[in-house]
């Protein structure tokens, strides 16, 4: 267990959680015309995901700038997400 997480594992895990999370989001919306759209929750979805793939990076010890791109992602991602729920 404690490997899992030195080596970052659990952040790829997680991130495989959050595709299933989308597509089963997905499915229940289309098929049982339940609960919102993936299309509504894409920017928050993908602002995680993106934060995700930055602690992924850090983890990894990998150049600086792929930590800073996956992080201005999910500002962009966030902000989005935020003006869409901000014109409700």
């Amino acid at each position: 267990m404690a490997e899992l997480f030195a080596t970052g594992r659990i952040v790829d895990l997680i991130l495989a959680l959050v595709l299933i999370e989308a597509l089963g989001i997905a499915l229940v919306h289309r098929f049982a015309r339940r609960g919102p759209s993936l299309a509504e929750l894409a920017p928050n979805l993908l602002a995680g995901f993106l934060l995700l793939l930055s602690v992924r990076a850090a983890i990894s010890e990998v150049h600086w700038t792929l930590i800073a791109l996956p992080l201005t992602a999910a500002l962009l991602a966030h902000l989005a997400d935020l003006i869409g729920r901000w014109g409700k």
